[in-house]
């Protein structure tokens, strides 16, 4: 399976597979929103997962996902923070070796969050660019199983596990607005939303520069 292949029912599979390892998040009524833009607006709380971001969906269900021998190898990825902490998280939970490779640009607290959590972390160079490659060097040299922040099935379907619970919790919802950035969280959102309710719009929303 390919990125592009997710479906709802792979959504609702991993929505099985991380039940006990996140939170069904609360989607809260925003009444400054709301009451600046005339229409009712709801917040999606995911800072309130247990490493502070959606992120933690993807890596749980890209984690649960694999196959014994996988496990055992490893799992690496290249992060600037968030989706590290979640893979750390979620490696840890299973008794697996994480290895995360960061630019030297990360923030300190970022590197020692997921140092706690007992990954292994690799600084290498000064772009994501640079960690990336360093990633691809431990899959060809190491054998670990690389997890990507968002171009992977298992991202994918995972963090399309909240799509779900938004159209659960807000079934009129007529438009879903979702940051874009990589692309893995609307792209699982979207598959989700679009999979239940086809009439409700899903819009990625990116800033225009940066």
């Amino acid at each position: 399976m390919t990125a592009n292949d997710v479906t709802l029912s792979d959504i609702r599979a991993a929505r099985e597979r991380i039940a006990a390892k996140v939170e069904r998040t609360p989607t809260v009524l925003s009444p400054s929103l709301s009451g600046h833009l005339g229409a009712p607006v709801y917040l999606k709380l995911e800072h309130r997962q247990t490493t502070g971001s959606f992120k933690l969906r993807g890596a749980s269900n890209a984690i649960a996902s694999l196959n014994a021998e996988e496990k055992a190898r490893g799992v690496v990825a290249a992060s600037t923070g968030n989706h590290g902490r979640a893979l750390a998280h979620a490696a840890k939970l299973e008794g697996m070796r994480a290895t995360i490779c960061m630019s030297r640009r990360v923030p300190q607290n970022k590197l020692d969050e997921i140092r706690r959590l007992g990954a292994e972390i690799r600084i290498v160079g000064n772009s994501q660019d640079d960690a990336q490659q360093e990633v691809d060097r431990l899959v060809a040299e190491g054998g670990l199983v690389m997890l990507p922040p968002f171009d992977h099935p298992g991202i994918i379907a995972g963090q399309g596990t909240l799509g779900l619970e938004i159209i659960e919790q807000v079934a009129d919802a007529a438009l879903v607005l979702v940051p874009l950035s990589g692309g893995g969280l609307a792209a699982g959102v979207a598959a989700a939303v679009k999979g239940v309710c086809p009439s409700t719009k899903v819009i990625g929303v990116s800033m225009a520069l940066g």
